[in-house]
């Protein structure tokens, strides 16, 4: 294991709304599906069932913990299979992202630790470090660089990293509502809130020269994964002009730029301050985007999935370019926490060759 060694994406896990698989996620992602629905039993102020994205694959009475490993567990499974055949015995890490705390969410870690590695036994893997990353809409991502960077350090030639999250508890729906952060209709309208939903994603990075060693498909390399943090928050009386994602942006711009992406993958979910934030950051940083307008928000099919975003926008990531339809080889994604964590990635499908 050599530092510095280029990361590459050998494996792909994904549970959302609209899919049971990474692959079928991403096509129904790309054919513009949305898997919003009635919620069974949740109604709003107005008396009108919540809209959310629900895995309906999953029974409504599975709560808390168990729901967040159902939709991890298979996940990460999916993410590590390409693994399974190589006869791998080194440890593998594992860095998940979880919601930050907010009404509704219990103690995360313990059964869902217990699920990862019961999965991992399960593709004959050795788990290794846990970590666990608490921060919201960016902690995924966050998961990522952490593994990323596990593996630049030359310490794993491979590491796991993923998201889970779920809005659908109760207790956090009347906590949404209570913000006017869910879009609603009827005499409560709120045309600027977002679908609450729910999702599990994983992938399974390596090191370039050990995922060619074992003949791993590759589709894309992850150059750079970068993190920034915003002051002006959501909720609060500050007014944001895109300081925290500026600077996420220029950071995976390189300076002097060297790096331009064709496409955009991001997780703007109807709310203004998103769409504001994203606006004042690509005028003042705009040498990141080959066209700025090129950009895709999945949240409008799978609704708003929090803390398993930034590993689902790598999955589409791979999807775009393994089949063509991304403008180019090069894609950015982003993820920002409502507590002001702002992390993204650049990855590309035109594998550069590493040092051996």
């Amino acid at each position: 294991m050599h530092p510095g060694e280029p990361v590459v994406i050998v494996g792909y896990g994904a549970r959302t709304a609209i899919g049971l698989t990474a692959p079928a996620s991403a096509a129904a992602a790309r054919a513009g599906i949305a898997g919003f629905g009635e919620h069974p039993f949740m109604v709003d102020t107005a008396g009108n069932r919540m809209i959310v994205a629900r895995a309906a694959y999953l029974s409504i009475d599975l709560t808390g913990q168990q729901r967040l490993a159902a939709l991890a567990g298979p996940a990460l499974a999916e993410a590590a299979a390409p693994l399974r055949s190589t006869g791998y015995r080194e440890p593998v890490p594992v860095f998940i992202g979880l919601s930050a705390d907010r009404p509704g969410r219990s103690s995360h870690l313990p059964r869902i630790v217990d699920r990862l590695r019961d999965e991992m036994t399960d593709c004959g893997l050795r788990v290794g470090h846990v970590r666990v990353l608490e921060a919201g809409h960016a902690a995924g991502t966050m998961a990522v660089q952490a593994a990323w960077e596990t593996i630049r350090s030359g310490a794993v030639e491979f590491a796991l990293a993923g998201g889970v999250d779920s809005y659908l508890e109760p207790e956090t729906l009347e906590w949404l509502e209570a913000n006017d952060q869910i879009h609603s209709a009827g005499p409560h309208n709120n045309p600027y809130g977002f679908i609450p939903g729910e999702a599990g994603g994983f992938v399974l990075l390596a090191a370039a020269a050990a995922a060619n060693d074992r003949g791993l498909d590759i589709t894309l390399e992850v150059p750079v994964v970068a993190f920034a943090r915003e002051t002006n928050l959501i909720k609060t009386d500050g007014i944001c002009k895109g300081d925290g994602m500026t600077t996420l942006f220029r950071l995976l711009a390189g300076d002097p730029p060297v790096t331009r992406a064709d496409h955009l993958v991001c997780d703007m979910n109807g709310e203004p301050y998103r769409a504001d934030e994203f606006g004042f950051a690509v005028i003042r940083a705009g040498e990141l985007f080959v066209d700025p307008l090129s950009f895709s928000t999945p949240a409008d099919c799978w609704g708003d999935v929090g803390a398993a975003s930034g590993p689902l926008f790598l999955v589409l990531a791979d999807a775009a370019v393994r089949k063509g339809y991304s403008p180019g080889p090069t894609v950015v994604g982003f993820t920002s926490s409502e507590s002001g964590e702002r992390c993204g990635f650049i990855v590309r499908g035109d594998i550069q060759e590493g040092p051996h």
